[in-house]
C-alpha cells in the first residue's frame, strides 16, 4: 500500500515527579504519495513531536505510523529529515555533504557524482560545490540540507521549521524552491512551520493542531501551493481565497493561544 498512514497516535511523556504530560492524543490521518503537507499551531501542540514520531525518532506510546505498508520502528532512509538548523558537516565541502548519503551507502563514485551534481544544479549550488559549509550563507546552507536530504532518495521528507531562521527575502526564495522540489520530485513533504502565511502557500493540505493534549483540530484543502509552483508567490497572495483563509486561521490560534494563557493564570 503506496502512501504514509497515522493510527491512532498518542504520546505522553512522563516526568520525574512522577506526573505526565499528554503530547498527542489520537492522531489520524492518511497521506498520498506525492502530497505537500503542512502543519501549524500554538506552541505546545505537539507539532515537533508528531514529526519526530514520523522520522523513528520516538517510539508513540499508542497507535502506530506505517509507509508504504511498512511498519515505522525507527529511522531509515526512506524518511529524510530537513531541521531548522542544516545539521551540516561544516568541515566538509558541499559536494562532500551532498555525496555523504549515497557514500555511506557504497554508490559507485561516478554515481554519486552524477547524482551530486544533478542536485546541486536543482538547488542553484553548482557553482559552490567545492566551498565549505561555514563560507555560505544560512539560506544556501539550507539548500544544501535539501540536496543532502534528496540524495538518499527518501519517499517521505519531513521538514522541521526549515526556513524559520532566514530573512524574508530568502525565506520566500526558498518557499520557491521547495514547491518546485516537490513538483519536480514528486516527494510527500510533510513541514511543520509557525508562519501562517508560509503553512498556506506550502501545503496542498494543511492542519492546524489544538494543544494540551496535541490533536488535529482542522485540515484545510488549498490550491495556494499548485498555483504556487513555478510562479511568483506574491501573485498567489492575490488569490481571493488566500486572504480570508489566512484570516481565518489566524483568528483561530490566536484563541488557542489566550485559551493557553487563561489556563496558565488558573494554574498559578
Amino acid at each position: 500500500m503506496s502512501g504514509l498512514s497515522i493510527d491512532d497516535v498518542s504520546m505522553r511523556f512522563d516526568l520525574p515527579n512522577g506526573g505526565s504530560v499528554q503530547a498527542l492524543k489520537n492522531v489520524s490521518l492518511e497521506l498520498k504519495s506525492g502530497e505537500l503537507m503542512s502543519v501549524l499551531g500554538p506552541s505546545g501542540c505537539g507539532k515537533t513531536t508528531l514529526l519526530n514520531i514520523l522520522a523513528g525518532f520516538l517510539a508513540p506510546t499508542e497507535g502506530s505510523i506505517v509507509l508504504n505498508g511498512h511498519k515505522v520502528t525507527g529511522p531509515a532512509p526512506e524518511r529524510g529529515m530537513v531541521f531548522q538548523q542544516g545539521a551540516l558537516f561544516e568541515w566538509m565541502s558541499v559536494r562532500k555533504n551532498v555525496s555523504f548519503g549515497p557514500d555511506m551507502k557504497g554508490v559507485p563514485r561516478a554515481d554519486s557524482a552524477k547524482i551530486v551534481d544533478h542536485l546541486l544544479d536543482i538547488v542553484g549550488l553548482q557553482d559552490f560545490k567545492e566551498k565549505m559549509v561555514y563560507e555560505l550563507s544560512g539560506g544556501m546552507q539550507q539548500r544544501v540540507a535539501l540536496a543532502r536530504c534528496l540524495a538518499n532518495e527518501p519517499d517521505v521528507i519531513l521538514m522541521d521549521e526549515p526556513l524559520g531562521a532566514l530573512d524574508a527575502l530568502t525565506r520566500e526564495k526558498m518557499q520557491s524552491l521547495v514547491l518546485d522540489l516537490w513538483k519536480e520530485t514528486g516527494k510527500t513533504i510533510i513541514l511543520i512551520t509557525h508562519s501562517v502565511e508560509e503553512a498556506l502557500l506550502l501545503g496542498e493540505r494543511l492542519l492546524v493542531m489544538a494543544p494540551r493534549p496535541g490533536r488535529i483540530h482542522k485540515e484545510y484543502r488549498l490550491p495556494f501551493a499548485d498555483l504556487g509552483a513555478g510562479n511568483d508567490l506574491r501573485e498567489v497572495k492575490k488569490h481571493p481565497d488566500y486572504a480570508p483563509t489566512r484570516e481565518q486561521i489566524l483568528e483561530m490560534i490566536w484563541e488557542m493561544e489566550e485559551e493557553i494563557m487563561g489556563r496558565s493564570e488558573d494554574e498559578k
